[in-house]
């Protein structure tokens, strides 16, 4: 019997997203979170980021089961890509089981999965693994963190976490628990790192409820308030806003229209009968008498505010006086459009509430900041310690922290998506790692987006492409027809016609130039056209668009 304990992670590490860590003990393997990831300006195309799950498809029988601590996209958003290759048991709170059948019933996955029904007082035998949990705050509700008993030892796993004495649902992190836990003895950490760059404790949400209701009862016209769906907490802040002032409220965006409706459904969220009306009843009412919750609080073009901000939105406009509060910081590398929208939002004569959370009020964090997490680890008061959940920098920080409370020097393992912390007989060891990386999802492609695919659109998206058309005589190889140069993204024709010529000629000139043995080589053609042309353009025009000769024999 193999008694190594192998802790490591496919997403989560060195990233903002798409957060899948792995728990293997002998031949028993237990997975926690499936997450997805949004992508940059640098992945035109894409649709979503997911892990790379080679290494669990090579061991799918040693896997017991996906254990998920809350419902955010970061956290469940790969989980039907994993599940339509590896079909297992998904454990998870009724809130969070809700937020992923809409996922799959989306991809039609319902009838064939298995979920399961966890809470913090649940405990699980995983083949040799056992499993219990703990309540943790964080701006969802239903949150966990894992312990995972093992025969090396306790490994806990927070989940994205902080310590909140007033959270909006009640639903506090256990310091008692915790603190048991602790007591117990703890082999191993890993806990999130988001704000570990942030000095103090977070935050109560509390304080939004009352920034929000002063905005309301000052604002005459209707109020748009933009906030990621999925906060439910901030969701029944905005519907006790509304109920004070004698707003009726509307939803804007698929997103928080099913979230929405699972938190309604489940008893997670408070609407009064009456209160919601549809989009296209918004117009009929007084405008001081209304409010819009609506998606779109990252810069989303296509979501609900971005829309709005360019007045492309059917049925609901907004006009000089109404009042925008946008109920969410910006995720890193959002903030330009963020800003853009902000820059619209004005332009339509919107008073628009913005920026930071202790600027506005209209947002705190749901993650920890250094006081948050300095708490945890002198409660769990861990042998070692795994940074999870941040870009590098800010798993330095946490690592800091750590041993500023007494997490030993030499502990902590600073890892990257892929390397395996290796436990046995008490001590840890980082020498190996599995195959890991980004898996891209466009449409209903996943994985046949790689890195060639994507610098071909880069390069299309920055210089535009040229297309040289040559028509041959099939049986002596003659031109009979162009070549003809046509350009999409790279010049305008009409002012370039001197530039096109030269195109033409040069293409001509390359062909007659080859040996007769190589003009009935296709590839041999091509590529000479390619380079003779792509040189040209360089030197004429600093640029390098996509260059593809077009053969047609008749």
């Amino acid at each position: 019997m193999n008694n190594l304990l192998s802790i490591f992670a496919l997403g989560g590490i060195n990233e903002i997203g798409k957060n899948m860590y792995v728990l293997q003990y002998d031949e028993d393997l237990v997975i926690v979170d499936c997450g997805g990831k949004f992508p940059d300006e640098s992945l035109p195309g894409i649709d979503l980021i997911i892990p790379d799950i080679s290494y669990l498809e090579e061991n799918r029988d040693k896997i017991r089961g996906l254990i998920v601590t809350h419902g955010h996209e970061d956290h469940i958003g790969g989980i039907p890509y994993l599940l339509k290759k590896i079909n297992i048991p998904v454990y998870a709170t009724r809130f969070t089981l809700g937020m992923i059948e809409i996922k799959l019933d989306e991809h039609r996955l319902m009838r064939d999965t298995t979920l399961l029904t966890i809470d913090e007082s649940s405990n699980l035998q995983l083949g040799s693994i056992g499993v219990s949990f703990f309540s943790v705050s964080h701006s969802i509700p239903d949150c966990l963190g894992i312990v995972f008993h093992t025969p090396q030892g306790d490994v806990v796993h927070t989940g994205d976490f902080k310590f909140d004495l007033t959270p909006m649902n009640h639903q506090r992190s256990d310091l008692h628990k915790i603190a048991d836990i602790g007591r117990n003895g703890v082999l191993a950490l890993l806990s999130e790192s988001t704000n570990a760059e942030r000095s103090g404790l977070t935050p109560s949400e509390q304080m939004v409820g009352e920034h929000m209701n002063e905005a309301f009862i000052k604002s005459e016209g209707k109020i748009f308030v933009s906030t990621f769906a999925s906060n439910v907490n901030r969701v029944q802040q905005v519907v006790n806003s509304a109920i004070l002032t004698n707003r009726k409220l509307a939803l804007l965006g698929l997103s928080m229209v099913n979230v929405v409706g699972v938190a309604m459904e489940r008893g997670y969220l408070d609407i009064p009968e009456g209160m919601l009306i549809e989009p296209r009843e918004i117009d009929t009412h007084d405008p001081g008498r209304v409010a819009i919750l609506c998606t779109g609080s990252q810069g989303e073009q296509m979501a609900a505010l971005g829309r709005l901000s360019s007045g492309q939105f059917r049925d609901v406009s907004i006009h000089p006086g109404d009042t925008v509060i946008l109920a969410a910081s910006p995720i890193p590398g959002n903030e330009k459009a963020v800003s853009r929208i902000i820059d619209n939002l004005f332009h339509l004569g919107a008073n628009v509430i913005y920026g930071s959370g202790s600027t506005t009020g209209m947002h705190v964090s749901g993650h920890g900041y250094q006081e948050d997490l300095k708490l945890m680890l002198t409660l769990i008061k861990p042998a070692y310690f795994i940074p999870i959940h941040g870009e590098n920098r800010m798993l330095h920080h946490h690592r800091m922290l750590a041993e500023s409370v007494g997490v030993e020097e030499g502990n902590t393992f600073i890892i990257k998506n892929g390397e395996v912390v290796d436990i046995e007989n008490g001590l840890a060891r980082q020498t190996r790692s599995v195959p890991s990386g980004d898996t891209y999802v466009d449409g209903v492609s996943v994985g046949d987006v790689g890195s060639i695919v994507l610098r071909d659109r880069k390069q299309l998206s920055e210089d535009g492409m040229v297309v040289i058309i040559i028509t041959l005589n099939k049986s002596d190889q003659r031109i009979l027809s162009g070549p003809d140069t046509i350009t999409r993204g790279f010049v305008f024709v009409k002012n370039s016609e001197r530039l096109i010529h030269d195109l033409n000629a040069l293409a001509g000139k390359v062909f007659s130039e080859l040996p007769q043995e190589e003009r009935r080589q296709w590839s041999v053609i091509k590529q000479s056209i390619k380079k003779a042309v792509g040189q040209y353009l360089f030197k004429h025009t600093k640029r390098k668009p996509m260059i593809l000769p077009v053969i047609i024999e008749i």
